[in-house]
């Protein structure tokens, strides 16, 4: 099977040669250079300009030279050999031959994400080794990967977050037929692929739009990155909305990625009467009804809006969000940390996991301590679980603490254990980051490389460590930050896959295993019934008790933070986990939790 996406932007191979095509609304002269040669590109109207050149053959090298002088890159380039800053590549993209006809992706409910970086989920870092993963972790009991962004960014090295041409999947990490061999391989295995997008800024190295479409950007809406995407502009806003809608759609068809986790959404400005993210999801939906396509939102102004269902309960936009809230009040529970954003869950951390359990968010229009009390988030009781990513750790929350700590280096391997049952064996989507399975000892630190610009380097560095000579621990020395500049901080950050071959490792991954098994079992088919709500009592100031009701029945979790037993009251339900159930009656002595199912009521 041969796959391929089409659209207005980029290069296309056609019948009788390739057809280029850029929107340059304030350039006065564009002209293609293709293979040495260059040709005028006349106007289009509406500040495109488009061009087919007979004889040109995938492989050839092109770019764009703007008013007589500089030489840019295609802005939906699909592959960038020599980086953001050199020739672009015409890709043929139906030279790759599928053999996942017959996938349309698997339901939701179904999901186990595990989201990684390819460039330090193997000590190689490419599309090739990760794929020699992938059998291990369907053994895990995992059902979807999500790749941390493949934008295309300058140097060698980066998150991702920094990417500046949407449409080229990174040359770090192999060419495109490697990625779609990747996914079509997880396919094989029955494994989603997920990709996460950055459609709210562009790195700072590499960007040539303002060189030629300087109304791509607008100063009414002004971002932590500078100038705002003009998703409303009046003459612009059209083709700027289309160049990421038809990114998505991209990914999703050209490449087969099952779903797209749309980073910052909040950090999105747009006045419209629809929302682009609006437009965005409804524009897939109608363009791919015949496959199981999940869309995830980051957003921090927890916005139920986005998440609501129709009557046979399917999304009516976006599938789900991650759920920050959550992961903020295990983390206070696990490390006792309650700075930062950790201050706004510090105050009752029980209360508030409660409610992230039975509702979603923990702020659902309260006042935000973080945010000098300014309301935040909208009512969510009435979504299910399923409307919710979860997680105890991702990339940001490793990522950005100064040395890249993962939790099982911040708290007791014991209260661990309890917080995984509860993350993998409630009724939200869990989320594993790459090692988390095996408690893995390599930190994830923050890591780029724009060389050989050094005043950006070096502006990185200083800013790093400037970030941080606020807290107690960096304050009279933040040298032991690690240069996110240096090969070896990524280098650092690289997994060790032999490490679940020995102890502790190896536990930690049969319990993980283990989790997965129970809620493939036992979880996923209840979570695949009409949800009917959820109730929360609280037995002791240091305990809850959360149950979801099911058409199929029941899920109730039921975990003690404090420190004298709590007696439990199985109410007739079944056992299907449990660290600290003793004897004939049910005891849980403190940090301990028990999981049960029961008959629907």
């Amino acid at each position: 099977m041969r796959r391929t996406h089409d659209m207005n932007f980029g290069a296309a191979i056609a019948a009788d040669g390739v057809r280029f095509a850029l929107w340059a609304p304030t350039a006065k002269d564009v002209a293609l250079v293709v293979d040495g040669a260059e040709h005028p590109i006349p106007e289009a109207g509406e500040g495109w300009r488009r061009t087919t050149v007979p004889d040109v053959r995938p492989g050839a090298r092109y770019g764009f030279r703007i008013d007589g002088d500089l030489v840019v890159p295609d802005p939906a380039s699909r592959f960038q050999p020599d980086d953001v800053s050199g020739l672009s590549e015409v890709i043929d993209p139906k030279a790759f031959d599928w053999s996942d006809g017959e996938w349309t992706g698997r339901p939701w409910e179904e999901a186990v994400l595990y989201e990684l970086h390819v460039g330090t989920a193997t000590p190689e870092g490419t599309y090739a080794a990760l794929e020699a993963k992938l059998e291990d972790l369907t053994h895990l009991g995992v059902t979807a990967i999500e790749l941390l962004p493949l934008a295309d960014f300058k140097g060698t090295r980066n998150w991702g977050y920094d990417g500046v041409l949407p449409y080229a999947p990174d040359a770090a990490y192999g060419r495109p037929d490697e990625l779609k061999h990747l996914i079509d391989t997880a396919h094989s295995l029955g494994l989603m692929v997920f990709l996460d997008a950055v459609y709210n800024h562009f790195g700072p190295a590499g960007n040539y739009l303002h060189a030629y479409a300087k109304t791509f950007f607008t100063e009414r809406h002004q971002t932590p990155w500078g100038a705002g995407i003009n998703f409303d502009g009046e003459t612009s806003g059209k083709v700027v909305r289309d160049y990421f809608i038809e990114n998505a759609l991209y990914w999703l068809e050209e490449y087969h990625f099952d779903g797209i986790r749309f980073d910052a959404v909040h950090a999105i400005l747009d006045d419209s009467p629809k929302h682009f993210i609006g437009e965005l999801a409804e524009t897939i939906r109608t363009r791919l009804p015949g496959r199981h396509i999940h869309l995830v939102l980051e957003n921090e102004a927890n916005q139920a809006r986005w998440l609501e269902r129709n009557d046979q309960a399917q999304p009516l936009q976006h599938t789900a969000q991650w759920a920050d809230d959550l992961h903020h009040c295990w983390h206070v529970l696990l490390t006792g940390e309650d700075a930062g954003y950790y201050v706004s869950f510090a105050d009752k951390p029980v209360d508030h996991l409660a409610r992230c359990l039975a509702e979603g968010f923990a702020y659902q229009g309260e006042p935000f301590p973080s945010l000098d009390n300014h309301p935040r988030g909208e009512p969510s009781a009435h979504l299910p679980p399923s409307a919710f990513v979860t997680f105890l750790q991702n990339h940001d929350q490793v990522g950005n603490r100064a040395l890249g700590e993962r939790l099982s280096a911040l708290s007791d391997p014991d209260k661990l254990s309890l917080a995984r049952a509860g993350l993998l064996l409630a009724p939200q989507i869990p989320m594993l980051w790459m090692g988390e399975e095996w408690s893995a000892t390599a930190p994830f630190l923050f890591f780029v490389d724009f060389a050989p610009d050094e005043e950006l380097n070096k502006a990185v560095r200083e800013g790093r460590r400037r970030e941080f000579k606020s807290f107690a621990a960096f304050a009279d020395d933040t040298s032991v930050i690690p240069d996110p500049t240096a090969e070896q901080t990524f280098v650092d950050s690289k997994l060790d896959w032999s490490e679940p071959e020995r102890q502790p490792h190896r536990g930690v991954w049969a319990d993980t295993r283990n989790l997965l098994q129970i809620r493939h079992q036992s979880v996923v088919p209840l979570t695949k019934t009409r949800y009917l709500g959820a109730d929360v009592t609280r037995p002791s100031p240091d305990s809850l008790d959360v149950t979801w009701r099911y058409a199929g029945g029941t899920l109730r979790f039921v975990a003690n933070f404090g420190e004298d037993p709590l007696a439990v009251d199985s109410h007739g339900g079944q056992v299907i986990w449990s660290n600290g159930h003793t004897g004939s009656e049910i005891e849980l002595p403190t940090w301990t939790g028990i999981v049960l199912t029961g008959a629907a009521r």
